[in-house]
């Protein structure tokens, strides 16, 4: 059984998030006021489902807000299928988006897919690789003892190319890698997580996303 918040301004939307959930014995709690909600408030879930359209306060901006002090997956709802809008959501740190109306099989398959993914077996808390330091445990990359602060997609990026320093990811390979096979993003978004990457090390005077034309990206 896993804890899974729901945040929608539509009851009705709520209801059946709640029952298709139960079906896989998920226990389920619903808000529908987002503006209201504090960072304690979504705090010691395993999943957040979050809608964008929401009055006062909107998903992505709601996202931003908790991103830092939540590390359990996070599922937009929304019934925005343009590029634009889902590369902007994703870049603030959710996994993946769900688009409005969804049925019973694609829910439950793509929540259950993300909570699979977050009980992987861990590996060994703390390694230096070249000029960062990779603390897996708490998901985050230090530069000397500067933290490099990056969503929680940009920190898988950099932990999949780091750990394969010698292999070079194609596009196709990093989004397996982060949305697993089942994943409903766009490929251009990682185009867009390895440029906004880039641009945080480039801060600290280092670049260790090299691309290699035609084929991918490696960490050097």
């Amino acid at each position: 059984m896993f804890k899974i918040l729901a945040i929608d301004d539509d009851r009705d939307i709520l209801t059946l998030i709640g029952n298709i959930l139960q079906l896989d014995q998920h226990l389920v709690s619903v808000r529908d006021q987002v503006h209201q909600l504090t960072i304690e408030d979504v705090q010691g879930y395993d999943l957040i489902l979050l809608d964008v359209m929401m009055p006062q306060l909107n998903g992505f901006d709601f996202c931003c807000t908790i991103r830092d002090a939540v590390d359990c997956p996070i599922l937009f709802l929304t019934a925005r299928s343009e590029e634009e809008a889902i590369v902007q959501g994703l870049m603030t740190g959710a996994d993946d988006y769900i688009t409005k109306p969804f049925g019973v099989k694609e829910l439950r398959a793509r929540v259950n897919a993300h909570l699979r993914r977050e009980k992987r077996e861990k590996r060994p808390s703390r390694q230096q690789i070249g000029d960062f330091t990779f603390d897996f445990d708490l998901r985050q990359i230090w530069i000397d003892d500067i933290q490099l602060h990056l969503t929680k997609n940009e920190y898988k990026i950099c932990e999949c190319l780091a750990r394969n320093r010698h292999h070079v990811f194609t596009r196709e390979e990093i989004y397996e890698e982060i949305y697993g096979m089942d994943g409903n993003a766009l490929y251009s978004t990682i185009t867009e997580f390895i440029r906004s990457i880039r641009k945080k090390c480039k801060e600290h005077n280092r670049m260790p996303i090299t691309t290699v034309w035609g084929v991918g990206y490696r960490w050097e």
